[in-house]
């Protein structure tokens, strides 16, 4: 330890007039002494701005049935875990990492990719402490031994290995459930940058070529995935280095893929692999309970730049972190699977439409349909193409001001929105969307895949007519009242420009009323959230 002041915290417990933790600064959250008493826990740190990198990372916006393991799986593939505090009462969670890189490493890529947790999104930064010292409460006996039981140790051999190519060799037995392409590259793209991916079935088995970035990640998913199962029970991934250096792609579709050229053919699409393999095991409805799987958490592509053209989709249930064993005993609760119907609670009923949700939401994939209840107008259900699609607008979106209300966004049970039989009018609350030229997502690999980020006060404007100026844009998205803050046209492409809004709601407003604008000349203005600020 270095000289610093250490500072001996507990946590939701008052100790005479010493009320520590009473308001202790953690980032840009306050902790109050309101925990409930069974997370009272004591640990050290120092107590330090929140930019400085630690090896104690602080998790928040955790689910209320949060457990344990699923708290370790968001740091299990970046290398040891030291120390864990659980603070349920507050929905938050503080994981040491076994040094400040590994902490560095997952900061960083959970900066990219959003940690989905029960379909709640949730967030990881530094802490303000060096490290925990947590007591030996009976509280804490679960999360210890939950650490126990991950017997770690092989990462710190992993890093003594050099790994002796940057292509996997994957084999999935005992095939129970369907996988495919897309599902494995949310399984491994979880340890490294996947570059490309081959699908085939060999010798009645499905199997698969997967190319990293480097051998670091093919190492580390390689220890951290061979001989688990992505689903309970079944589909087990054997994995081994492949003699190849590097895999040759000539088609993106459901068997190959080349994440690094959108532009190749789709070239003959053919039938899942998986689905040609064992007649009657996979069926068109497995057994019950085949879509309920205990999952511990899924990943979802916040800014899809790594995998240009790809959206993965969330499996329904798939076990994506894969480096607990035993993760069903850990009481995951169930998980339907293939949800692209979302239910919107909170909205202004004086001010939203079913258009307005339709552009909003079609920035994150193609809304099919519509439907704002009749007798709750604050609330709407929102029909996407697909379930990633779903999760990705979900995780996005919820908890974004519009119209000066926080959307509550949640998977609805409905499997699709009902159009009003014929002859009952609903006042125009239900509109079907499928045949809309507005779709983004509707042509294979298009660029819009991989230019999807979050809400932020900065839209990015394309489709700009010459004759159209700076003022002219600027006169046009001030005319709804917003404030221009800044406005720049790219400087090779004066088709495309950013604009600076005064605030995100005030960009999320703009960009619903001004999304095909147009503006002249056969040109229709295209709206869509930039990861830049001008």
């Amino acid at each position: 330890m270095d000289g610093s002041v250490h500072h001996d915290i507990t946590v939701g417990t008052k100790r005479g007039s010493d009320e520590l933790f009473s308001s202790v600064s953690i980032g840009p959250y306050i902790m109050s002494n309101t925990a409930n008493g069974n997370d009272s826990k004591k640990f050290k740190g120092d107590l330090r701005g929140p930019v400085v990198p630690s090896r104690v990372l602080h998790i928040r916006r955790l689910p209320n049935d949060i457990t344990e393991g699923e708290v370790i799986s968001l740091g299990l593939p970046f290398g040891d875990i030291t120390n864990l505090l659980m603070l349920k009462a507050k929905n938050q969670a503080f994981l040491e990492m076994g040094s400040e890189d590994v902490a560095q490493n997952m900061v960083g890529y959970y900066s990219t990719v959003m940690p989905i947790i029960r379909n709640q999104p949730v967030y990881v930064q530094f802490s303000n402490y060096k490290e925990l010292k947590t007591d030996n409460s009976p509280n804490q006996e679960r999360a210890q031994a939950a650490l126990r039981a991950l017997g770690s140790s092989h990462m710190d051999a992993a890093v003594a290995v050099a790994a002796p190519s940057a292509v996997l060799r994957v084999v999935v037995e005992n095939l129970v459930y369907p996988v495919g392409l897309d599902a494995l590259c949310q399984i491994f793209s979880k340890f490294g940058t996947v570059l490309r991916i081959i699908v085939f079935t060999k010798n009645s088995q499905f199997q698969a070529l997967l190319q990293y970035q480097d051998g670091a990640s093919a190492q580390g998913a390689k220890l951290s995935l061979d001989g688990q199962n992505i689903y309970n029970g079944c589909c087990t991934l054997r994995i081994n280095f492949s003699k190849l250096t590097s895999l040759n792609v000539k088609y993106n579709n459901e068997k190959s893929r080349d994440f690094t050229r959108p532009d190749l053919p789709t070239g003959d699409s053919m039938e899942h692999p998986h689905m040609a393999f064992t007649p009657g095991i996979i069926s068109a409805a497995p057994y019950p309970g085949a879509t309920h799987f205990p999952p511990t958490f899924t990943l979802q592509p916040a800014v899809s730049s790594h995998y240009p053209g790809l959206t993965v989709p969330s499996l329904p249930g798939a076990l994506t972190s894969l480096t607990l064993s035993g993760a069903s005993r850990l009481g995951f609760p169930p998980m339907s699977a293939g949800h692209s119907v979302l239910l919107v609670s909170n909205l202004n009923p004086e001010r939203v439409t079913p258009h307005c949700l339709f552009v909003l939401f079609g920035v994150y994939g193609d809304v099919m349909r519509v439907k704002i209840l009749f007798n709750k107008k604050e609330n709407s259900l929102v029909q996407m193409s697909d379930s990633t699609q779903a999760q990705l607008a979900m995780s996005h979106l919820n908890g974004q001001r519009l119209h000066g209300k926080p959307l509550r966004i949640t998977l609805s049970k409905h499997a699709n929105v009902q159009l009003p039989r014929e002859g009952h009018e609903d006042q125009g609350l239900t509109k079907d969307f499928s045949n809309s030229p507005l779709h983004r997502f509707k042509k294979p690999g298009s660029k819009n895949y991989s230019n999807i980020f979050p809400p932020s006060a900065t839209l990015h404007l394309s489709n700009i007519p010459p004759s159209v100026v700076e003022d002219d844009l600027k006169m046009l998205f001030s005319s709804s009242g917003s404030l221009v803050q800044a406005f720049k046209f790219f400087q090779k492409d004066h088709k495309m420009a950013l604009i600076q809004m005064g605030s995100v709601e005030e960009a999320i407003e703009s960009l619903i009323e001004f999304h095909n604008h147009d503006l002249g000349e056969n040109h229709h203005l295209r709206v869509s959230f930039s990861k830049s600020s001008i």
